[in-house]
């Protein structure tokens, strides 16, 4: 049995400049753990494969196309692939996001 833990999992260099760390990474899907302080945000960008944001901490805004909502923990957002999507925190409270993947993309985000 393999367990990673996320606080002892490096953080991995992201154009985002954030702290993103990689818990899992398969063909099938590659799955990323990201806090965001307040005040922080992803790059709006567009990745070809679909993604699934499930909010563990916080409440950030999440954008999905034209569409930007702010998400309570708990929740799961979905965004289909070659679809915009971003992630930003503008509470005054640490946000935590799983991100999966699926499958694992084989070419480059594009940041817009």
């Amino acid at each position: 049995m393999k367990i990673n833990i996320v606080k002892e999992t490096q953080i991995v260099e992201t154009p985002h400049k954030l702290d993103v760390r990689k818990l899992y990474d398969k063909a099938s899907a590659q799955a990323m753990h990201i806090t965001l302080q307040p005040g922080e945000a992803l790059k709006p960008h567009i990745t070809p494969v679909d993604v699934f944001f499930y909010i563990l901490e916080g409440s950030p805004e999440v954008l999905v196309g034209d569409e930007k909502i702010q998400v309570q923990a708990d929740s799961l957002v979905e965004s289909p692939k070659d679809v915009v999507h971003c992630l930003y925190n503008n509470s005054n409270a640490v946000a935590r996001i799983l991100v999966v993947k699926a499958p694992r993309p084989l070419t480059q985000t594009k940041l817009l």
